[in-house]
């Protein structure tokens, strides 16, 4: 099995197109893998990053610096941490030192809700199953790599 195979295409115009082709083909795969898992939850990958955000933030922040940190940064943040907000999962405060920022902090719901999924890390884990944890860290700087300016 390969890319070839999996997307029917046999030509490439060279190894790094092919190999951007992978890389999107196998993003996808792994966020559809990833979104099977967290259906359960009733969130989508962009709510579960910015939960996890917030989380590791250790306090409020605003959308901007959510955006910084998000993996999608194409995410409309304001439209996804107001859904969260609906959902009972973060809440908004106007920022103190700013009376035109609002802040952003998880709510208790949200706590628990992460805490439900990490109990499903084993999954996430292992959808990458089919590396060594050597080859997990060789990928890693691999990508780290071509994104290197």
């Amino acid at each position: 099995m390969g890319i070839e195979k999996d997307i029917n295409q046999y030509q490439f115009r060279n190894n790094y197109q092919k190999a951007e082709v992978n890389l999107i083909y196998t993003c996808n795969w792994i966020n559809e893998k990833l979104k099977q898992i967290i259906d359960q939850a009733d969130i989508t990958t962009q709510q579960y990053n910015i939960l996890r955000i917030l989380r590791g933030s250790k306090g409020p922040i605003s959308t901007l610096q959510i955006r910084d940190r998000m993996l999608d940064k194409m995410s409309d943040t304001s439209r996804i941490v107001d859904r969260l907000v609906k959902k009972g999962l973060a809440e908004k405060t106007t920022c103190i030192s700013d009376k035109r920022l609002v802040d952003i902090c998880i709510s208790e719901k949200g706590l628990a809700l992460l805490e439900l999924l990490d109990g499903r890390n084993s999954d996430i884990d292992n959808i990458m199953r089919n590396l060594t944890e050597e080859e997990a860290v060789q990928l890693s700087f691999l990508l780290d790599k071509v994104r290197e300016k």
